[in-house]
């Protein structure tokens, strides 16, 4: 049998959903502070998708080699392995604002969230499941998404008003994600284990998604869909604080972290009023309004408006929320339990990927372009693989 913990099952689900928050909320606490950096050391829109792309690469990394592995090594372990690599990435960027360091820190932190992003997503239904037999995954599946968007939602909120009311605001939010994802790190500890493998361990290899042939047409719509919704993820934390700045007059922090917060909040919120909708009408939703929402961001872009483009991007949050959720839960039916944090993990592979190729592509072109005609583009192709997964995702789904 797993082993126990201090916590009941249904007391480590909201522990570990905690810790999941806090660890992708990290991840967002550089969004409302790109500006500042920018101003300190003076670097380009382009260095700024670069850094916040190392973070992707971080992610990917430690997905394609050691995302999978609490399939057979421990959910609780993996994961406090992963929370300790992001408490140190907390302490580095504590310890100094340079880009050099900056880059370092970013790198960790990825890998860190690459450890436990899909390890989290099997705890959390794993956790749910034993606490509430018979109850199905509507709770698992909501609180694990929501805990995706609602972290990204909360990191760059927090972050934001602490930079513009707080001293030191290049070091402030650090310290108190530091002392979130430690509180974090004990409620994990005190959950109970969910996985133990029996016989000999397999020999190791990197990540590989194991699926019965029938399942992989709806695996690769999953995934093509998931790498939308996070490069539009890409969009709001890297350069869009720069539109709203820059192009639209408005420097503030704390609205550069509002309008992360709308956007990924919209996301979270979408999901819970949309509980009890079927698969296939929350996977049309969120498709329908992701693409709306991408080409209305990229009018107030042009136009310039603020309103229309914190619409927008409600608009494309809360799609991507949705289309999320959804891909999560397909990929969760049609993985076999023993590999479903294999195939978790082959899913944020895929998403986090679309953190790394179309924003660092939207950079590169802003060095050539004006940064607006980059953004049609980046819409363009997001908008081209939605209507290309969305058959294959959408087909048999009730």
């Amino acid at each position: 049998m797993p082993r126990p913990g201090v916590l009941s099952h249904g007391g480590g689900f909201w522990a570990v959903a905690f810790a999941f928050l806090v660890a992708i909320g990290f991840g967002t606490v550089t969004t409302p502070l790109w500006e500042l950096y920018q101003a300190k050391d003076g670097f380009s829109t382009f260095m700024i998708t670069v850094v916040f792309a190392v973070y992707a690469v971080g992610v990917v990394a430690a997905l394609f080699f050691v995302g999978h592995l609490s399939d057979y090594l421990g959910r609780r372990r993996v994961v406090l392995a992963g929370l300790l690599i992001e408490i140190v990435s907390a302490v580095i960027f504590i310890a100094s604002p340079a880009l050099p360091v900056i880059l370092v820190a970013r790198i960790v932190s990825g890998v860190g969230v690459g450890m436990i992003s899909a390890t989290l997503t099997a705890y959390v239904a794993e956790l749910n499941g034993v606490a509430r037999p018979g109850a199905g995954r509507t709770r698992s599946d909501v609180v694990g998404a929501a805990a995706n968007m609602g972290g990204f939602a909360i990191g760059a909120m927090v972050s934001g008003v602490l930079a513009q009311w707080v001293a030191a605001p290049l070091r402030t939010p650090f310290v108190v994600f530091l002392v979130l994802m430690i509180l974090g790190a004990i409620g994990v500890a005190l959950s109970p284990e969910t996985v133990r493998w029996e016989g000999p361990r397999p020999a190791y290899r990197p990540q590989r998604v194991s699926l019965p042939p029938a399942a992989k047409p709806a695996f690769w719509a999953a995934a093509g869909a998931a790498f939308v919704v996070f490069a539009v993820n890409g969009l709001f934390n890297s350069v869009a604080p720069g539109f709203v700045a820059g192009t639209m007059g408005h420097p503030s922090r704390a609205l550069a972290g509002l309008v992360a917060f709308i956007v990924f909040g919209a996301a979270a919120l979408l999901q819970i009023v949309m509980l009890r909708v079927s698969l296939r009408r929350l996977l049309i939703t969120g498709l329908t309004l992701l693409i709306v929402g991408l080409v209305l961001v990229t009018v107030a872009v042009w136009v310039p408006n603020l309103t229309l483009f914190l619409i927008g991007g409600f608009a494309a949050g809360g799609g991507g929320g949705l289309l999320f959720k959804g891909a999560v839960t397909t990929v969760v039916s049609i993985a076999v339990p023993a590999k479903r944090g294999e195939a978790l993990a082959g899913l944020f592979l895929a998403a986090y990927c679309g953190l790394i190729v179309p924003v660092l592509g939207m950079g590169i072109a802003s060095q050539y372009v004006d940064p607006r005609g980059a953004l049609v583009v980046f819409t363009a192709v997001l908008c081209l693989v939605c209507l290309v997964a969305s058959p294959k995702l959408v087909r048999n789904q009730r």
